[in-house]
């Protein structure tokens, strides 16, 4: 509970401070004098000064350096919840390390599945480049082989521990009722990153969400294998079922995604996408480095 609701409150605190020069520029410029009151209490009585910037700076600064380590930190510690049991499935040491690098796998494909069709409808292809997006692929694909790395080292040290529960678990993921899950998370999240070899499909929008939305789908099935694979055989023979989602269960896992997806929209709406302080800053730079350089080359002819 302290770890997640601590990360939840440092992301939650640095997205709001970098939205804060972009309220009061929202404020200023708005002609309704409702969307003024509102923008005006959420932007804290921004005014751009020199203190403003400089205050504002050196937040944005200390709650980046909180956001970095929380993510190593609050994903070790939940894949501790599992590593820590005795139950076959989840007592292995390689979870801590496979459950960061599976959480930056699948944030930057769950971003470019929202990034691409928004680029798209909002006209934001100057801004957000394809060599972003390029890069963005070559971390899923770096962080892939990781994730693929990590099963490797838990199937291995199922088989290599000799345990007759360990070795049970590994059967029952491969040839068990849920075995098409199994083979399926394998599937998206250790095969379908391997297409990010070629330039050519790290250019290609199409495929790059369509391999974004797969990872997803792999990376919620690594929680349903977990999770479900590890619990549905335990130690006592008498106590094993399978599981059913109720409509309760359905219920939560459309009502969330739902929720997810009208916020993000409701964001997109009342909200800069892009942060427009940093875009004034960027192009002051680009056009500073601009005049430089023709300064340079007029002055060596």
């Amino acid at each position: 509970m302290f770890a997640i609701s601590t990360y939840f409150t440092v992301s939650l605190l640095f997205w709001y401070v970098g939205l804060v020069p972009d309220l009061a520029t929202l404020r200023d410029a708005s002609v309704s004098r409702t969307r003024r009151f509102v923008y005006g209490i959420f932007s804290l009585g921004w005014r751009g000064s020199a203190r403003h910037w400089n205050n504002w700076k050196w937040a944005y600064l200390l709650l980046a350096g909180l956001s970095t380590p929380l993510v190593l930190s609050v994903h070790t510690i939940v894949s501790f919840d599992f590593a820590t049991s005795i139950i076959p499935g989840w007592h292995t040491t390689i979870f801590p390390p496979y459950f960061v690098a599976g959480a930056v796998f699948s944030g930057f494909a769950m971003v470019l599945s929202l990034l691409i069709p928004a680029r798209k409808f909002m006209g934001l292809e100057h801004v957000v480049t394809m060599r972003h997006i390029e890069n963005m692929c070559k971390i899923i694909l770096v962080t892939g082989w990781m994730v693929t790395f990590g099963y490797a080292c838990e199937m291995f040290a199922d088989w290599y521990s000799g345990s007759v529960y360990e070795i049970g678990q590994l059967e029952t993921r491969f040839l068990g009722p849920y075995r098409y899950f199994f083979w399926l998370l394998l599937f998206c999240n250790c095969v379908v990153p391997q297409v990010f070899w070629a330039k050519s499909m790290r250019t290609n929008l199409v495929v790059i969400w369509i391999v974004a939305a797969l990872v997803n789908v792999g990376m919620w099935l690594e929680r349903f294998v977990i999770v479900v694979i590890s619990l549905h055989q335990d130690f006592i023979p008498a106590s094993w079922g399978m599981y059913k989602p109720t409509i309760v269960d359905i219920g939560m896992l459309l009502g969330t995604m739902g929720f997810f997806g009208t916020a993000f929209l409701l964001f997109l709406k009342f909200v800069p996408a892009v942060a427009l302080a940093e875009i004034k800053e960027l192009r002051y730079e680009t056009e500073h480095d601009a005049h430089a350089a023709d300064a340079a080359h007029a002055e060596a002819h």
